[in-house]
């Protein structure tokens, strides 16, 4: 009897390039009536010191958090050398412009040899994002001082009980339900197995990650001329990813910009330093890692083919 043949999992490129290209067209056409000078300044601007250590902390960032998914693989029985770990992890970039960076999940379920199974790659995922947003909420604490003087006490006070009520309240269904969501969504109960392997190391290697894109958000201030202490541009990072994923836009396309935007202007900068800032920002952080993983995801497919689509 013959067997069935596996369906064909094609890449979205058609998709991926929308996304792309309604991106560029909104950068250029934000930086056409707000930059103060050419709109091709923010990009030029890369190309200084600031710029290649800025680059060098987004690289760094990808490195960790592509060992914390080769801990995760290994959970699975998936021994993976760590040049080809971290080739398969750059090449699930190229799906990050998909909503909630959803599209991240199809790493483990594109390896040419024993993929994983879509629970499992779920799993990982879904581990991957809780523990870049425990991370992330971390990061943020430096700037509740300062939001403090901005917003008020009294609001800042009103908006943290509102903050634990509506925590609280999620938590107490997830208690209430537990048993049902892990019944009905397997994924869920992989994903607390992969957080429960070896915490401490995911923690620290997330936790390093996310830090070294702050610091990359600080030099790329401190370059264009904006007073800001690091700790509080590591908040304002961590503040504006937040908000971008909660919006559940392709990897939080225009709630992540506004949010670092607006948080830059009421720092002090002027409309057009902080978009261009911004655009500066999501260049190193999002688009670098999208052209990287395009990369390695060409390179597996085609030259080593331990990638595959069927």
């Amino acid at each position: 009897m013959n067997q069935p043949e596996r369906p064909v999992r094609r890449l979205p490129l058609k998709p991926l390039l929308l996304v792309m290209g309604a991106a560029a067209t909104v950068y250029a056409v934000l930086l056409g009536i707000f930059a103060e000078t050419s709109p091709l300044t923010p990009l030029l601007a890369l190309v200084s010191m600031a710029g290649a250590q800025a680059i060098a902390l987004c690289l760094l960032n990808y490195l960790l958090r592509g060992l914390r998914w080769r801990l995760w693989m290994a959970h699975y029985g998936r021994q993976l050398k760590l040049g080809e770990a971290m080739r398969m992890y750059l090449a699930g970039y190229t799906f990050t412009p998909t909503p909630g960076n959803v599209g991240e999940a199809a790493r483990g379920l594109l390896l040419a040899r024993n993929p994983l199974s879509a629970t499992q790659s779920l799993a990982i995922f879904g581990a991957e994002r809780l523990a870049d947003l425990l991370c992330l909420l971390l990061l943020c604490l430096p700037v509740a001082w300062w939001l403090a003087a901005l917003v008020g006490p009294q609001w800042l006070a009103g908006l943290a009980g509102l903050a634990a009520v509506l925590v609280g309240l999620a938590v107490a269904l997830l208690l209430k339900f537990r048993d049902r969501l892990l019944a009905r969504f397997a994924w869920l109960r992989e994903a607390w197995t992969c957080l429960a392997t070896r915490p401490l190391l995911w923690l620290a290697l997330s936790l390093v990650a996310w830090a070294a894109q702050g610091v990359a958000v600080w030099l790329l201030c401190r370059e264009a001329g904006l007073s800001v202490d690091m700790l509080e541009a590591t908040g304002f990072y961590a503040l504006a990813m937040v908000g971008g994923a909660l919006s559940l836009l392709p990897a939080g396309l225009g709630g992540m910009e506004a949010i670092l935007t607006a948080l830059l202007v009421a720092h002090g900068a002027s409309a057009g330093l902080a978009l261009a800032i911004t655009v500066q920002v999501r260049l190193v952080t999002l688009w670098l890692a999208v052209a990287i993983g395009a990369l390695a995801l060409v390179y597996s497919a085609a030259i080593c083919r331990d990638i595959s689509f069927k």
